[in-house]
């Protein structure tokens, strides 16, 4: 990833008030670029203009039960591309969940909460300076 570019993030979930103040809190606090989706299908309508990482809405029927829910919809993503970070979201703190989200390929699982904005700041943030660390390695190992 060119260091000019911004991270895209795909915000998901069908709670219109966590979602907008979630969106808000990384307008302030990052320079990523945000776009925001109600449903786990306007996300995966949207996934060819390439997100860097999606925040995802375990539940997602909130609105309308027979809308995909978290899981089905993490599927999805990993099926277009497996190497999309995907970090669920849940009001649940559920060992059963987190560990059916990580099962599903999640790269992490968190709570929402006060701090639930913090946490995925430090969780993406953390994911791309690995993955520059990674390449960068890649890169002078392949010159040795």
């Amino acid at each position: 990833m060119k260091n000019d570019k911004k991270i895209k993030i795909f915000l998901v979930d069908d709670d219109a008030v966590f979602l907008k103040s979630l969106e808000i809190e990384f307008i302030h606090h990052t320079d990523f670029s945000v776009e925001t989706f109600s449903t786990g299908e306007l996300c995966i309508a949207n996934l060819s203009s390439n997100p860097d990482v999606i925040i995802l809405d375990y539940q997602l029927d909130g609105i309308d039960k027979t809308a995909m829910n978290g899981i089905e919809t993490l599927d999805k993503i990993k099926e277009f591309n497996p190497d999309i970070p995907v970090v669920m979201l849940s009001s649940q703190d559920k060992i059963d969940v987190a560990i059916s989200c990580m099962h599903h390929k999640a790269f992490d699982y968190v709570v929402k909460s006060e701090t639930a904005f913090l946490r995925l700041q430090k969780n993406i943030t953390a994911y791309f300076h690995f993955e520059r660390i990674e390449k960068e390695l890649t890169w002078y190992m392949a010159r040795m």
